[in-house]
């Protein structure tokens, strides 16, 4: 028995040793940007219920990555695409809603190489902000920033992959299985080339890995119309194919081992996750998400010339409804909630009557989400809110009630809602409100800080994708 125990313990003591020893492997392998650079004005860690995760896909050519991506090692780094993943605070539900690179958004301010800081940036290119300080390595804190002004939610852990460590995932999964409308051709990668060049995939289901994975998630031109949002529906299709690959295997510590050695090896990640059971653990909260539960959107957009501009109300809503982790249908999947109605906007604290009122909402301060808030108030007033955006400027102290000619009274009607607010006359046009920080500061804003939508938009939720769909499914991908 003495003998028994002794080989035991020892078994024991070797277990624990090459746990340890992996484990110190693991961390020694992972990558961490320096959080120094995420801004000090950020939604406060209530903004939801749930966890956010961004999940950027740099282009960065440095580490070897120019043998599969082309171009100068030296280049500067990109985000070539990027989505943000709401896990829902039941731990069952979970939404990743996709944002095109070329959306047009205000960067904020963000920190350099140097340590000095930036100046706000408005109508640039979502993807811009990965390139400030214009560094191989790119600038995840800049984004994570970005993310947070744009959606009011606070970002609680931020990813970057780049291409040697897509390709390294798909490799240790096994593949995944994609399905293409027609043969693709090696132009339809590089639309410089003159001739078709090989075959890269042929028409119809199959199942790819490393660079052939990398190459299908990267092809533009050669499917539906050659654009970045069709090539977002694609990428959508082949993380729902990846997550249903690594789900049939079971989310386990043993089968999470190989993924977390090669995760380790390929992602660069905030601090919050830089350690190997902070990494292993946070994917083990996961398995209990269902497939079907797990949602692709889109972020509502329209075309601005050669851009995208972003379609309110329609994107304030989801965020809304990410905020009060509300599904994608609009039901309750992060617990009840105590006091007014979770069904319910706020109403204004003076009671008026916006019947037959239309007045757009702008945000006048570099508070987040301030417009839908404003605009929930207004809604359940009976006011039609025209639209929100975010005003010229955001260093206004009081709102403002703009009005055309011959809008006086309604205009009064408006300021009703706002109080202390002032009225200016302009010479052209409707009703519109500048929230300036005074209307920040209400206890209107607190607690309308939240509003609770009964589902998504029709043209949100009528663009979703689930993770249990056939791959085969949607194939003009625009």
């Amino acid at each position: 028995m003495r003998v028994g125990l002794a080989v035991c313990l020892a078994l024991l003591v070797l277990a624990g040793a090459g746990a340890g020893w992996l484990y110190l492997k693991l961390d020694g392998d992972i990558s961490t940007f320096d959080s120094g650079g995420l801004s000090d004005d950020r939604p406060g860690a209530g903004s939801s219920k749930g966890e956010n995760v961004l999940v950027i896909g740099s282009d960065t050519r440095t580490g070897g990555n120019e043998a599969l991506g082309g171009g100068d090692k030296d280049d500067v780094g990109r985000s070539d695409t990027a989505f943000l993943l709401h896990v829902y605070a039941d731990h069952r539900h979970a939404v990743a809603v996709s944002i095109p690179r070329d959306t047009l958004v205000t960067i904020p301010s963000c920190r350099l190489p140097d340590g000095s800081w930036t100046k706000a940036q408005p109508d640039t290119m979502f993807n811009a902000a990965y390139s400030v300080g214009q560094t191989a390595k790119g600038n995840p804190a800049c984004t994570q920033n970005t993310v947070e002004q744009l959606t009011g939610l606070r970002v609680d852990h931020t990813v970057v992959v780049d291409f040697m460590g897509f390709a390294r995932l798909t490799d240790v999964v096994g593949g995944v299985r994609v399905c293409l409308p027609q043969d693709v051709y090696e132009n339809d990668l590089d639309p410089h080339l003159t001739a078709p060049g090989r075959l890269l995939f042929h028409q119809g289901e199959q199942t790819v890995s490393g660079r052939r994975a990398l190459d299908y998630v990267r092809i533009r031109h050669g499917i539906g119309d050659g654009s970045d949002i069709g090539r977002i529906k694609r990428q959508q299709a082949f993380v729902a194919s990846l997550l249903k690959e690594v789900k049939s295997k079971g989310l386990t510590p043993t089968r999470l081992l190989p993924l977390a050695e090669a995760a380790t090896k390929s992602l660069t990640v905030d601090p919050g996750l830089g350690s190997a059971d902070k990494l292993i653990s946070f994917a083990m909260s996961l398995k209990d998400i269902d497939l079907h539960n797990t949602k692709f959107v889109t972020l509502p957009w329209r075309y601005e010339g050669s851009r995208v501009a972003i379609v309110q109300p329609d994107a304030d809503a989801l965020w809304a409804a990410l905020r009060a982790d509300r599904t994608i249908d609009g039901k309750d999947a992060g617990g009840k909630k105590t006091g007014a109605s979770a069904s319910e906007a706020p109403a204004s604290p003076t009671p008026v009557s916006g019947e037959g009122i239309d007045v757009a909402v702008y945000n006048g301060t570099s508070v987040p989400g301030l417009a839908a808030r404003a605009a929930a108030a207004l809604t359940a007033d009976g006011f039609t809110v025209a639209g929100t955006a975010t005003a010229t400027a955001q260093d206004h102290t009081t709102t403002l009630v703009e009005y055309g000619p011959g809008l006086q009274d309604r205009a009064r009607t408006v300021a009703a809602a706002f109080p202390g607010a002032q009225l200016q006359p302009v010479t052209a046009g409707g009703i519109s409100v500048v929230l300036g920080q005074s209307y920040a500061d209400s206890p209107a804003a607190t607690a309308s800080a939240s509003p609770t939508p009964t589902a998504v938009p029709s043209e949100v939720a009528d663009g979703v994708r689930s993770a249990d769909e056939n791959p085969c499914s949607d194939l003009t991908y625009g």
